[in-house]
C-alpha cells in the first residue's frame, strides 16, 4: 500500500511571446489546475514584459502557486510535456516561445541537478517574475526587488 506524500507549495512561471499569448497562459493556468495530485491554489494577474535577455515581441507573463504531492522532477516533467503540447520549439537558447513553465520554488526545497535548480536561479532579477509572483506570495517580493527591475518595462493586463 502507496502512502500519500504531503503537499507542497509550488510556484510556476508561465510566459508566452509567440500566437496569442495572452490566451496561452490562460489555458495553460487551468491546465495546471488538472495536473494529477496537484491544486491551483493561486494566479497572479496577467503582465505584459518585453523580452528580458530573450527575441521577439513582449511576452504576457504570470505565476501560479499550487499545492502538489507530484516530486519537483515530476512537476517539472509534466510543466515539459505542457510545453510540447503548446508547440514550444527550441531552436536556440531564449528564442521566443508558444508556452514557457518555469518551477521558481518548490516548498522549501533546494535543487541543483542537471534537469531543476530551485529556487529559480535568476528569479530576483526578472520583473516577469518579480511582478506576477508579488500577487501571489506577496512576502517573497520586496520594494527594492520590484525598484532594481523596474527598468525592464512591465505592465499589468486588465483582468
Amino acid at each position: 500500500m502507496s502512502t500519500l506524500r504531503d503537499p507542497v507549495t509550488a510556484y510556476v512561471a508561465l510566459g508566452a511571446n509567440l500566437g496569442n499569448a495572452q490566451q496561452t497562459v490562460l489555458v495553460a493556468m487551468e491546465a495546471l489546475s488538472l495536473l494529477p495530485q496537484t491544486r491551483l491554489t493561486g494566479r497572479s494577474h496577467l503582465y505584459c514584459t518585453a523580452p528580458h535577455e530573450a527575441q521577439g515581441p513582449d511576452f504576457v507573463n504570470a505565476v501560479a502557486q499550487l499545492e502538489t504531492r507530484l516530486t519537483a522532477p515530476d512537476l517539472l516533467r509534466a510543466l515539459q510535456g505542457m510545453e510540447t503540447r503548446a508547440g514550444r520549439l527550441r531552436p536556440h537558447v531564449n528564442a521566443p516561445r508558444t508556452l514557457d513553465l518555469d518551477v521558481l520554488f518548490y516548498g522549501q526545497a533546494h535543487i541543483s541537478s542537471a534537469e531543476l535548480i530551485v529556487p529559480h536561479p535568476r528569479w530576483r532579477e526578472r520583473a516577469f517574475v518579480l511582478y506576477p509572483l508579488a500577487d501571489v506570495w506577496p512576502g517573497s517580493v520586496s520594494t527594492e526587488d520590484l525598484a532594481r527591475v523596474e527598468a525592464q518595462g512591465v505592465r499589468r493586463l486588465i483582468g
